[in-house]
């Protein structure tokens, strides 16, 4: 089956010569293969198509993808009209089990879950009429899910969401976090939650003044405090800290013992601890999507990351998701760049000290520590956002800086935002070194207000590194990427420091992008939201160890290189902590799970 897509949102013919039609061999033997719509977007009939691929090539503004399915898939789940999106299969939620849903974005994760909560009719891939409930049950008569699905249709389903893109939270909600979560406190669990997560010192605040950490764990509590027949979570990690993200996993395991529980999570340390089954999500993003059956999590996620399904017979990437394993040996042999001066940054009911240290030209410095403990306030301190005690810092360096939290409150395209920093957008380097890793070619047209919060982080990551700067400050660059696009971003902020000879700072909670990025890292201790230290520069393995030390966590990697998690109080947890390594076990070793 050849399926054609044509981006709506890239599509404009009024800019081009429609160059998808001229070109097309099938319109010039006189066939309407390709046509102009009366909204003025190209339309695309499948069934003349002869998969040339012109009409691909010549669209200036990629708008247009022609993909040939694997030939054992039948009828599709869900399509969003002609030449729009397709998905194939869905989830199936468990009782008393967490199933895992990991791909990349774009392949029809938020699809799924609108079907599964029941605000999404299926329409088995007709758009040419309405597909009444009747036939989607007859669609999947002796499934899985015509249970599930017939509890939707009988109004019997209740559906409790944590909503991917938090920040959208406050426009909606404008009282305390109290207010809001006593409106969800619906099986009496919620002082149990605040407790855990920790939510208790900032009951009074309003909404709007939250953090993404704070935020994040409102919305998890709201969540799992409603009464609900299946609860579903989209990426409930961003912004926490490891401590937060094992007690959220925790609280997810206890209430998936009695609910079934679907979650979409791309960090595949908490995936692997928290999912009992795995649904893997391939296809090509934003053109069709495919959900296999449940797997083994430990089998789903290895087979993702090598990109070939053994029992459907699939290799859905040309490429293995490699977890490298490196020595962090060159810091020593560094230029200083910049030298981190001693300063204080007092706040009402906080205070942060730095004792000083330096960053090296041609170094990632990986900066870690809890949520609440001044990370973000001291890359704001550096970058000039914010003054020190005692007046602002020397700038002495240029400092380009991506905030932890972005903004896309413009709507002029992405191209013209990149070209307002820098003059190189037009150069081949340009091209090769930022924007094909971040794949940004695709929505160069796209209005900045218009992305998804995976697209606007890679926009961010591509302005920061587009300015001529001496040091560059990435705060949370790993949050709604999927682990495809991770990966990409820590080979590129590598790749960007060594050829630029410039300093890189990241901050970040994801275990391997700092490891993998980072030559040292800088520490924050203290007490959340009441004092922070920096300390270090430590070498990684120092450094990591008092981390972790810290927080009680031990990091192992398996047999693939994959870090993963020790379940606390497991054979290797106890004999990590004894050791003093909490930082992956020198064996290797893939026991004590």
């Amino acid at each position: 089956m050849r399926i054609a897509v044509v981006h709506q949102e890239r599509c404009h013919s009024r800019k081009c010569g429609t160059e998808c039609i001229a070109y097309c061999p099938r319109v010039r033997t006189g066939d309407e293969t390709v046509v102009l719509g009366e909204d003025g977007k190209i339309v695309i009939s499948e069934e003349l198509c002869v998969g040339c691929g012109i009409c691909v090539k010549k669209c200036p503004f990629d708008a247009i993808e022609i993909v040939s399915t694997p030939e054992e898939l039948d009828q599709p789940t869900h399509r969003y009209g002609q030449n729009g999106f397709v998905l194939y299969g869905l989830p199936t939620p468990v009782e008393g089990k967490v199933t895992g849903l990991l791909g990349p974005n774009g392949i029809g994760k938020s699809t799924s879950v609108k079907i599964l909560s029941g605000t999404l009719r299926p329409n088995l891939g007709v758009f040419d009429r309405e597909v009444g409930w009747d036939e989607v049950l007859r669609g999947f008569a002796g499934t899985e899910l015509f249970e599930y699905l017939s509890r939707i249709t009988s109004q019997r389903m209740k559906v409790a969401v944590k909503p991917q893109y938090i920040d959208q939270i406050p426009r909606v909600f404008s009282g305390t976090v109290g207010e809001l979560l006593r409106t969800t406190d619906e099986r009496g669990a919620l002082a149990g939650y605040m407790e855990a997560l920790g939510l208790g010192p900032i009951e009074d605040r309003t909404i709007g003044t939250l953090s993404g950490g704070e935020l994040q764990r409102v919305a998890i509590a709201a969540c799992l405090a409603r009464e609900a027949d299946f609860y579903f979570l989209d990426e409930c990690t961003p912004f926490l800290d490891v401590y937060q993200r094992m007690v959220t996993a925790r609280l997810v395991r206890d209430l998936a013992a009695s609910r079934p529980v679907v979650i979409v999570e791309h960090d595949l340390a908490i995936l692997d601890m928290l999912a009992d089954t795995v649904h893997v999500g391939y296809g090509t993003p934003a053109v069709f999507g495919v959900v296999t059956r449940p797997k083994g999590v430990r089998v789903g996620i290895n087979q993702y990351l090598e990109g070939y399904l053994a029992e459907e017979n699939v290799r859905f990437r040309d490429h293995s998701v490699i977890f490298e394993k490196r020595a962090h040996t060159k810091g020593s042999e560094r230029e200083v760049l910049f030298a981190i001066p001693g300063m204080t940054k007092s706040y009402p009911a906080f205070r942060l000290v730095v004792g000083g240290g330096d960053i090296r030209r041609g170094e990632v410095l990986g900066v870690v520590g809890a949520n609440g403990i001044g990370k973000s306030t001291f890359a704001q301190l550096l970058a000039g956002v914010e003054p020190p005690d005692g007046g602002p810092l020397d700038a002495s360096i240029r400092i380009s800086f991506k905030p932890q939290y972005l903004k896309g409150d413009t709507s002029v395209p992405v191209e013209f935002l990149l070209r307002g920093v820098t003059n190189r957008f037009d150069s081949s380097q340009f091209q090769h070194d930022i924007l094909e890793p971040l794949a940004l070619r695709p929505i160069l047209q796209s209005p900045v207000d218009t992305l998804s919060g995976g697209e606007l982080q890679r926009v961010a990551i591509a302005a920061c590194l587009a300015r001529d700067a001496d040091l560059y400050i990435l705060d949370e660059p790993s949050a709604h990427l999927d682990v495809e696009q991770r990966v990409r971003v820590t080979r590129l902020i590598k790749r960007h420091a060594e050829g630029r000879e410039a300093g890189v700072m990241v901050i970040d909670h994801d275990i391997y992008l700092v490891d993998m990025a980072s030559e040292r890292i800088l520490v924050f201790e203290g007490e959340p939201g009441v004092s922070g230290t920096a300390a270090g520069p430590f070498g990684m393995r120092e450094g990591m160890n008092r981390f972790l030390r810290n927080l009680g966590v031990t990091f192992r990697r398996d047999q693939t290189g994959r870090p993963r998690i020790n379940k606390p109080g497991s054979f290797l947890d106890r004999e990590q902590k004894a050791s003093g390594e909490y930082y992956y076990h020198t064996a290797g070793d893939d026991q004590g799970t």
